[in-house]
């Protein structure tokens, strides 16, 4: 299985990584930003990215190993990766935080961490509030990540006419504002054992195969 967990800057997802590693049997856990982050990384440029963590999540999957992969791409862009559809399943969870916990962890990063990044306080708050609507429903806004600099090759219309109600679009929402790190991570396990539970008894309803017949 791919398990995704996404989320905006300082919702938690570097801490509870390394509380995972390790903690789950069979889970190979990675953070997205292992493949190294260019400057001026692009929109593009994350998109591709994301088709080399499927394929080597494919590599992972041959072996019987399921990935954990830990970034901000959000489940509709991974779902339209070419080779998404060579993944037994897909599960995806939003690390989140209220704003001005948001707001409170990023001015603890300094000036220094928001220019060395290129963002400000209301680019990621503004990510973060996308990321909520995107976990949602699919078609929120959807034009922020597949606008015209957008890779040529990724499959947008793999879910282009999902809806909010469609049992498909599943995103756990785990909330960091108030919460101790090893209660993140036990609800992240929890999730794992559900949706892997799931599988098991075929009623998992977002498989790769799924997705060439939408």
């Amino acid at each position: 299985m791919f398990f995704l967990l996404f989320g905006s800057s300082c919702s938690g997802k570097t801490v509870v990584l390394d509380e995972l590693r390790g903690r789950v049997d069979g889970l190979a856990v990675h953070d997205f930003d292992e493949v190294g982050v260019p400057a001026g990384a692009t929109l593009a440029w994350r998109h591709r990215a994301n088709e080399q963590w499927v394929r080597r999540a494919l590599e992972y999957q041959a072996k019987k190993t399921d990935v954990l992969l830990v970034g901000q791409t959000p489940l509709g862009e991974l779902l339209a990766a070419p080779s998404a559809t060579s993944l037994e399943a897909i599960s995806a969870c939003l690390l989140d935080c209220d704003d001005a916990t948001r707001e409170a962890r990023l001015q603890a990063r300094g000036e220094e961490w928001l220019l060395r990044t290129g963002g400000t306080l209301p680019d990621y708050l503004n990510w973060a509030g996308w990321m909520r609507g995107h976990a949602a429903d699919p078609m929120a806004r959807v034009e922020v990540i597949r606008r015209d600099e957008a890779w040529s090759e990724m499959q947008w219309s793999r879910w282009s006419c999902w809806r909010a109600e469609d049992p498909r679009w599943r995103v756990r929402v785990i909330d960091t504002s108030d919460s101790p790190v090893e209660e993140v991570a036990r609800a992240l396990v929890d999730w794992i054992s559900d949706e892997r539970a799931l599988f098991s008894s075929a009623a998992h309803p977002l498989r790769g195969r799924d997705l060439e017949t939408v």
